[in-house]
C-alpha cells in the first residue's frame, strides 16, 4: 500500500503563473509517484473551482486540508512559502505529521527533465 502524501507547493498569481503551478505540481505529483508514495495533489482543485469567487476558494481550502487530515507527510516544493502553505505547514506541525522539503536536484535526478518546474 502506497503512503499518502500531500503535495504541498505554490497554486496562486497571475493566470499565467497559475498555468505553470499546475504543471509543476503535475511534475511533483510524479515524483511522490516515482518514490512509491501516493501524491494527494490539491492543485486538481483550481481545475474545478474559480479561485476568484470566494465560496469555491473556500470550498477548495476546505477539500484540501480535508486532503492533508489524511496524509501521513506533506511534502514542500518550489522556493516559495505562500500564504496557503504556510497554513498546511502549520496544521502539519500542530498535528505532528512529517514535513519534508523536496529540492530541485532530487526531482530531477529521478525524473529528469521530461517538463519545466521551477527550480
Amino acid at each position: 500500500m502506497m503512503k499518502p502524501v500531500y503535495i504541498c507547493a505554490p497554486l496562486g498569481g497571475t493566470p499565467k503563473e497559475i498555468e505553470q503551478n499546475i504543471d509543476n505540481a503535475l511534475v511533483y505529483s510524479e515524483y511522490a509517484l516515482r518514490c512509491g508514495c501516493l501524491p494527494l495533489t490539491p492543485h486538481i482543485f483550481a481545475l474545478i473551482l474559480d479561485d476568484n469567487i470566494p465560496e469555491e476558494r473556500e470550498l477548495g481550502r476546505s477539500a484540501a486540508m480535508s486532503m492533508l487530515w489524511n496524509c501521513q507527510e506533506l511534502w514542500i516544493f518550489g522556493h516559495e512559502i505562500t500564504e496557503g502553505m504556510q497554513a498546511e505547514i502549520d496544521f502539519c506541525k500542530t498535528f505532528n505529521r512529517k514535513i519534508r522539503r523536496i529540492k530541485y536536484g532530487e526531482i530531477k535526478k529521478l525524473i529528469g527533465g521530461k517538463r519545466s518546474y521551477e527550480k
